[in-house]
């Protein structure tokens, strides 16, 4: 017989609410880069309200780990959610640590452990814990029995969103949520039940295989069958997103590094024609932001992701590259590399070798010259074109402006930079097109810098690209030469998303609107996060007269970047009868892009389609002040006088503009010149601004 346990012996149990967190990969950072980063997680528990109440009203138990730890409320189940959510937003202010987090409601005892320091234990904390290892970075996993409980809570409901079970320890499965929202949380599914996915889609279609296989020997008398394995996707059609590399040092000056030699990649296995390769923008778009491979190469719609990481010491250099399998998230080639900070141009070259090597692309002798090569040896020019980089993709006038002093800055460095006068022409297109410096201007200084990265490198993409813009940009127009140029372009570097878009306007500013539609789409395969490649999709609908179809692709590309960079925009707004809605888009652009004059212009065109007259013409005398002797806005005070159907001062204004020598971005079909496209003098404008055979 069983002796009866006294009180004082008992285990007592009670039921604890278990938030269970953990560092992703904390073993493999630095013993320096585990204390901050734990540091740094301490604080931010320690800062949530729902810690600061349990813990003064004796009702938190805490449980320290190596990499984490386990906190186990005592007063309701929505306390670790409530915590979790703290944690989530407060860890968006630190991009450098990737936490996931467990939580489940269970039986918990304190114990003392060998050392006789109190600790915690119970089913509660060993399933919170096998809760959160199911999970990856910024992952918010509950139990089922948990979700059960919130679920009663109509608040917590949209955030509930059932994956099913995973196997934890011992084959045991336990039912798993995924707790997210917009901001909150990570809606990627997890690997583990990305894994699960795809092993009961193969045994799905390896049943109907068989099945099929069956039917087909009955019918067809087959005795044989092929047991030779299928192609794996890197066997066949290759693609590959180069991401940005994670700054070590979190450094912003450190920050050309970390984004130039990706973008130097990108750059070199663009030019391979049997790979496709995302393009910046894109692959830039996850900057700062902590994704897997596969769901990178999943949205992407890519096969392979290549990630890195750079640490910089005085003159030393650690990179450490990884190349994954998009499909499987297996790792098909990993390296790291401790050079000089001088050595920077020739890892880059390794690395695309490496990666060219390991996709089996059997290069020919030009291709790897091309590889080979290095734009410049310097490394204080790379720097300052790596800063004009990062100010071009923002966009507006001031960011260009900044990018065209850095190019400068690269070019007095190494006057043989063919890839910072390319940059450099790049800008002072932009610039000019839409009127922020004086048109001619641009046009100018654009065709100068073009013509002379071309001059240095004949076989540069990039500068056939920027000399491209040049010709059918501005107006007059010359197509013939454009196209070419362009055509060029995308002959030299196949993944050229940018080449694709410019030739994609220069067909719709012909009329050719299906042609540029097609050039539009094979932009957006390689780059479907830029913001001008998603928005250029929506021109030929917009001059097709198909306003909605234009206006929903607009809306579409509404996050991706600054609204209203071009002067056909807001005709899309116009035209389907949204001149409120785009005056309320227009006041929330402006907050960032004072005085600019596409916005000022956009601003008046929506005055005139509410026949708001006075306000019109009051922007209209913001323009002519703006344009001053040049007359950079000419063509934006045009198109407001034909939308006040004031034809005469509309046809002057544009007969001004292209008397200067250039006008930017001019659509010969807008919809916006349907008040005066029957007077004669507007055919004969055009046939000045579109000559014959150019």
């Amino acid at each position: 017989m069983n002796p009866t346990p006294s009180p004082s012996s008992e285990v007592k149990f009670e039921i604890g609410h278990v938030l269970f967190i953990d560092i992703v990969g904390y073993s493999k950072l630095l013993i320096n880069e585990q204390s901050e980063r734990l540091e740094t997680l301490k604080k931010i528990v320690r800062g949530t309200e729902q810690v600061r109440l349990a813990e003064a009203e004796g009702k938190l138990l805490r449980l320290p780990t190596g990499d984490g730890g386990a906190l186990v409320f005592r007063t309701s189940p929505e306390a670790p959610v409530l915590c979790a959510l703290e944690i989530s937003k407060e860890l968006k202010n630190h991009p450098e640590l990737h936490v996931r987090m467990g939580i489940h409601s269970g039986p918990v005892n304190e114990v003392s452990d060998l050392n006789e320091q109190a600790n915690i234990a119970g089913a509660g904390i060993n399933l919170a814990q096998r809760v959160m290892d199911c999970g990856d970075a910024g992952h918010i996993l509950l139990s089922k029995h948990v979700a059960d409980d919130l679920e009663h809570y109509p608040r917590w409901r949209a955030y509930l969103h059932e994956l099913g079970e995973c196997e934890i320890k011992h084959g045991t499965r336990i039912g798993v949520v995924n707790f997210y929202a917009d901001h909150v949380g990570n809606a990627q599914l997890p690997k583990k039940f990305q894994a699960l996915k795809n092993r009961r889609a193969g045994v799905r279609w390896a049943a109907i295989t068989t099945a099929f296989l069956a039917l087909a020997a009955i019918v067809g008398g087959i005795t044989m069958f092929s047991r030779t394995r299928a192609p794996s996707t890197l066997a066949s059609g290759k693609s590959i997103a180069v991401l940005p590399f994670y700054n070590q040092n979190h450094d912003p000056n450190a920050d050309y590094l970390c984004d130039g030699i990706p973008e130097s990649i990108i750059n070199s296995l663009s030019e391979l024609p049997k790979l496709k390769v995302m393009s910046r923008n894109s692959v830039f778009h996850y900057k700062g932001k902590e994704m897997d491979a596969q769901a990178v190469a999943r949205e992407l719609k890519v096969q392979t992701v290549l990630s890195g990481r750079v640490r910089q010491r005085d003159d030393g250099l650690s990179i450490s590259v990884e190349l994954i399998d998009g499909q499987d998230d297996s790792q098909i080639w990993g390296q790291q590399y401790n050079r000089k900070l001088a050595d920077v141009f020739a890892v880059q070259e390794e690395i695309a070798k490496e990666i060219s090597d390991k996709l089996s692309l059997k290069l020919n002798g030009a291709e790897r010259q091309q590889l080979a090569k290095r734009p410049t040896e310097n490394l204080k020019a790379f720097q300052y074109y790596m800063q004009g980089r990062s100010y071009v993709h923002r966009g507006a006038r001031d960011d260009m402006l900044t990018a065209v002093r850095y190019c400068e800055d690269a070019i007095r460095e190494d006057s043989n930079y063919a890839l910072a006068y390319a940059g450099l022409a790049d800008a002072y297109a932009y610039l000019g097109a839409r009127g922020y410096i004086a048109p001619i201007e641009g046009r100018r200084k654009a065709e100068e810098a073009a013509r002379k990265a071309i001059s240095l490198d004949e076989n540069l993409a990039e500068a056939h690209a920027a000399l491209g813009q040049v010709y059918i940009y501005f107006t007059p127009s010359n197509f013939v030469l454009g196209d070419q140029e362009l055509r060029r372009a995308i002959e030299l570097s196949p993944s050229f998303a940018f080449a694709h878009l410019f030739l994609g306007l220069s067909l719709v500013r012909q009329g050719r609107f299906d042609d540029g539609l097609a050039e539009f789409l094979k932009a957006r395969e390689l780059d479907p996060l830029a913001s001008d490649i998603a928005r250029g999709v929506a021109i030929p609908y917009y001059l097709k007269r198909d306003y909605p179809r234009a206006l929903e692709l607009l809306r579409q590309s509404k996050d991706l970047g600054p609204p209203f960079s071009h002067t056909w925009e807001i005709g899309a707004y116009i035209q389907n009868g949204k001149a409120d809605e785009a005056l309320a888009r227009l006041d929330e652009a402006k907050r960032n892009r004072k005085d600019d004059p596409i916005l000022i212009y956009s601003t008046g065109i929506a005055f005139a389609a509410q026949n708001n007259r006075a306000e019109a013409l009051q922007v209209i005398k913001q323009l002519e002040a703006m344009s001053g002797t040049e007359l950079a806005q000419a063509q934006y005070i045009a198109r407001i006088y034909a939308a006040l159907n004031e034809k005469e001062m509309a046809l002057t204004w544009l007969e001004r503009g292209l008397a200067t020598g250039a006008i930017g971005f001019f659509y010969k079909d807008d919809p916006m010149w349907d008040s005066i496209r029957s007077d004669p003098r507007f055919g004969s404008l055009m046939q000045k601004a579109f000559p014959k055979n150019q």
